[in-house]
């Protein structure tokens, strides 16, 4: 069953500014997580801040608030720090560009989600097969069962992290320019440019001779690709 107990702002998640935008229905974090395919994770490393763009999956009935999983080679020095300590891995979508008369007021419509944790590094080998499936699934629903799946080799050349999705914050903006009233009478044009990820047609591989399958194109179409004759 997927979590609905309510986000609880901490002192790292709360909003300090435009308090109204914050979002306290842990629905709005899952949708967008649902939503977005690549994340960006932050470490510190030697003293300094390192911010790695990265794919992710998620397990929303693993754990007491759901779990993120994310990925590396075991000699990654991100990942062999991460356990460690506290770490921030940020999902952003950019829905608009919001254009107001005053250069002041331009802005972003947006969809933003911040979660801090200790991850783990997960030692079980089915959880371990587990997280790494819910990453690829998570970018192509169905894409695990229709691979080969990772050999012992390979999974121990890759260190999998579980993040708990217990201390998250969200934070969106939606709609019009703002713009001042002293400004509404000005020759300007105001408005929002919508902004969006579209797929484009699948590239079949040089040395594969298949047809595209079907979990291919769903996912194609799912992301505003265009429809594939052969359904």
């Amino acid at each position: 069953m997927t979590i609905t107990t309510p986000l609880s702002p901490t002192d790292r998640t709360k909003l300090r500014r435009e308090k109204e935008r914050a979002a306290i229905d842990r629905a709005a974090l899952h949708d967008i997580l649902r939503d977005g395919m690549f994340c960006h994770f932050g470490v510190v490393m030697d003293g300094a801040p390192l911010v790695l763009p990265t794919a992710y999956g998620m397990d929303l009935e693993a754990g007491a608030d759901g779990t993120l999983y994310l990925h590396g080679s075991v000699a990654a020095r991100s990942v062999v720090a991460a356990p460690q300590q506290t770490v921030c891995v940020s999902v952003t979508h950019a829905d608009g560009l919001v254009l107001a008369r005053s250069a002041f007021h331009h802005s972003v419509n947006y969809r933003s989600a911040v979660i801090f944790g200790v991850p783990r590094v997960i030692t079980d080998p089915d959880e371990k097969l587990h997280g790494l499936n819910r990453i690829v699934d998570h970018l192509v629903p169905g894409r695990s069962t229709s691979v080969r799946p990772p050999n012992r080799k390979e999974l121990a050349k890759t260190s999998v992290l579980a993040l708990p999705l217990t201390e998250a914050s969200v934070k969106t903006r939606s709609g019009a320019a703002n713009d001042e009233e002293e400004d509404l009478d000005l020759p300007y044009w105001t408005g929002v440019i919508p902004l969006r990820v579209v797929a484009d047609e699948p590239i079949t591989n040089p040395d594969c001779d298949l047809d595209v399958p079907a979990h291919i194109k769903t996912r194609t179409y799912q992301l505003g690709g265009p429809y594939l004759s052969g359904w």
